[in-house]
């Protein structure tokens, strides 16, 4: 039996996976020390030992951790982490030291990613584009079944770029957290979403009443969901035209809105470099038929980042 754990630490819960091949075998959640470096160490730990000694495994298994941030490189100190009690701190190092063996860490969305490419609805495509539409945006990028960092590891956190081609209206956009205007999370996560609606309407709902309203043929829920996939194929558009990605996997409590499947792809066409050039040596638009890029749902949906966590240990 080759066993691979995965943890997925979050702001209020600990999960843990064991997974023989693709197959589950063990899951434990727990509580998530907040604030406290030390508990939450020795809660992975103890997470870790309880999934052994529940499967008997011959061997140590390995460990994959994912982090709602990522490790800084030279340092390997936390950085960008929204479990604030992590930031500065050489966590995977001291994890390491506290299980006796090595553990690789990743940012939750890298993990996401890493999950639907590995054995989900991405699963032996070349290049994967992971994203989380929820409370944020994120994203994650793996090659060849290999999770992509990036020199700053940063690799794939797309929310924080401008969103491309403003229509009108979209100028300078909302205040983010990060300092800056009109990031893309400001207008696709499932608050911005909701903000937009209010901005618009005047109606205080939240992205999940507002999909159920415009389900309801209510026009001012209709006009927001609109708008809202129209932004989302002009970001999205941005990163094929950059990545090329083979498979674009939707993650998040957003991605379980159908209509972005079908209408995203139509909408995105038209800022897609992807063009033929004809006998005359004239560039054409490439017909919607022939952008190559898919754009599903995730298989695995909540449990993809504790799989990925897993799955870190792929190679």
């Amino acid at each position: 039996m080759s066993v691979r754990i995965g943890i997925d630490l979050g702001g209020t819960k600990l999960e843990g996976i064991a997974l023989d091949g693709g197959r589950e075998i063990a899951r434990l959640r727990i509580d998530t020390p907040r604030g406290d470096y030390g508990a939450t160490l020795e809660a992975i730990v103890s997470l870790v030992v309880d999934l052994e000694e529940r499967i008997a495994v011959p061997m140590a298994a390995t460990v994959g951790v994912g982090i709602p941030g990522t490790i800084a490189s030279p340092t390997g100190l936390v950085k960008n982490a929204n479990s604030a009690w992590l930031i500065g701190r050489p966590f995977q190092r001291d994890l390491e030291a506290r299980l006796g063996r090595p553990v690789r860490v990743a940012n939750d969305a890298n993990c996401f990613a890493m999950s639907e490419a590995a054995d989900g609805a991405a699963a032996r495509a070349a290049v994967v584009f992971g994203v989380i539409l929820g409370t944020g945006v994120g994203g994650g990028i793996v090659v060849n079944g290999e999770v992509v960092n990036g020199a700053n590891g940063i690799a794939g956190e797309w929310g924080h770029n401008p969103l491309p081609w403003p229509e009108a209206g979209e100028l300078p956009g909302p205040v983010c957290y990060c300092g800056k205007r009109g990031c893309i999370e400001t207008f696709l996560s499932g608050p911005g979403m909701a903000a937009d609606h209010e901005r618009i309407s005047g109606e205080r709902l939240q992205a999940v009443q507002i999909v159920a309203a415009a389900t309801r043929g209510e026009q001012a829920a209709e006009a927001t969901l609109q708008r809202y996939e129209r932004r989302l194929a002009r970001a999205l558009a941005g990163i094929i035209n950059v990545l090329d990605p083979n498979v674009i996997v939707l993650g998040g409590g957003v991605s379980n809105v159908e209509r972005l499947y079908a209408n995203v792809p139509r909408l995105w066409s038209p800022f897609i470099f992807a063009a033929e050039t004809d006998d005359t040596g004239s560039r054409s638009a490439n017909p919607a038929s022939r952008v190559a890029t898919r754009l599903v749902p995730a298989r695995h949906g909540d449990s993809s980042g504790v799989r990925g966590a897993a799955w870190l240990w792929s190679g």
